[in-house]
């Protein structure tokens, strides 16, 4: 099954150190749904998602949303919209740009395997 072009995976599900930052196009979103789903955690890893617009032309980036900490196998949801209401690490009231950053933090050497899926509400 085949899923429409608004939902995309920044990450497929792997074991992970560290990672590379990923750009994605969501040019007309209203809203973006970001699902991160550890699924191992053997070594109890940290990383923290930074979601960040960019500005193509210079590069530079900027703070929409950082999520806390995640430490354990499990599902976190980041939210971004205008239309909502903020709320730390997990919900930020902002206009979305036409291209974000997804950027994870991991706080050392150890392996965690997640996967990361952007939705964007349209």
């Amino acid at each position: 099954m085949g899923y429409p072009a608004r939902v995309q995976t920044a990450y497929a599900s792997a074991a992970r150190t560290a990672t590379s930052t990923v750009d994605v196009i969501v040019e007309n979103a209203q809203g973006l749904i970001i699902v991160i789903d550890v699924t191992l955690d053997a070594a109890a890893a940290s990383v923290v998602f930074n979601i960040d617009g960019l500005d193509v032309l210079t590069g530079n980036t900027w703070t929409l949303l950082d999520s806390a900490a995640i430490t354990a196998v499990g599902t976190t949801v980041l939210r971004i919209s205008p239309h909502l209401t903020a709320s730390a690490n997990t919900i930020a009231k902002d206009i979305i740009p036409p291209v974000i950053r997804v950027n994870p933090v991991h706080a050392d050497g150890d392996a965690m395997t997640y996967s990361v899926t952007v939705h964007q509400i349209r």
